[in-house]
């Protein structure tokens, strides 16, 4: 009678699973980290080397010791906090505009021959660009920053929400019509989930285009 291969114990396998479990997260977490220390390696070779002034360019441990002592007196946590407000208030603006525009666009005819044309134009501008006129409007100010990350950051929620409710599909709003479904009913059991993942999409490229604007008009529109 031939012999039985030995079979590995349940805690055997199991241990063995959780290493190699451990042993990929390790290299995830390493292959992270990588680009990081490269670009740590070479800013502080470059910053030992003088090439540029220390106060321009200032070493790794410059920078570290910097920050703590601005986070320690309360000037960074004071200053990222109004950075914060101006993002989540820019960025409310633009979410209830954009996703309001881009439903009404999708839904009538009407209002995409009007806001269409406007959109088409305004979106290919930088958001810089618009710095000048907010400023002459408004003035500086919070109120400004505001505005201007609201305004520039609705373009991308509006182009995908009214993608978003020209995607679904007109099998599913006949079927539900066919069904007795009012347009109130249409419109939340059918438009909403079905363009639901392009206005997420939407959110999610009008939030980074309101953190590049936010940088760029706090250094020109901002005050404490």
């Amino acid at each position: 009678m031939a012999d039985l291969a030995p079979t590995a114990s349940p805690h055997v396998l199991a241990a063995s699973t959780s290493a190699a479990a451990g042993e990929s997260r390790w290299r995830v977490i390493a292959r992270t980290a990588f680009p990081f220390l490269v670009v740590a390696l070479a800013w502080e070779f470059t910053a030992y080397l003088g090439i540029f002034p220390r106060k321009l360019f200032p070493p790794l441990e410059d920078v570290a010791a910097s920050f703590v002592r601005l986070t320690a007196s309360g000037i960074l946590p004071h200053h990222v906090l109004d950075t914060l407000i101006r993002l989540g208030a820019g960025f409310a603006l633009a979410a209830v505009a954009g996703v309001a525009i881009g439903l009404a666009m999708g839904r009538s005819r009407r209002a995409e021959d009007i806001f269409l044309p406007l959109v088409s134009i305004g979106a290919p501008i930088p958001g810089l660009a618009y710095t000048p006129l907010f400023l002459l409007w408004f003035g500086l100010g919070n109120r400004t920053a505001v505005l201007l990350v609201g305004f520039v950051s609705a373009f991308p929620i509006i182009f995908n929400t009214w993608t978003g409710v020209k995607a679904v599909k007109e099998i599913w709003v006949r079927s539900a019509q066919a069904m007795g479904a009012d347009s109130r009913r249409l419109f939340h059991h059918v438009i909403l989930p079905g363009s639901l993942p392009y206005v997420l999409t939407g959110l999610r490229l009008g939030l980074a285009q309101a953190w590049r604007i936010l940088v760029g008009v706090e250094m020109l529109a901002a005050v404490p």
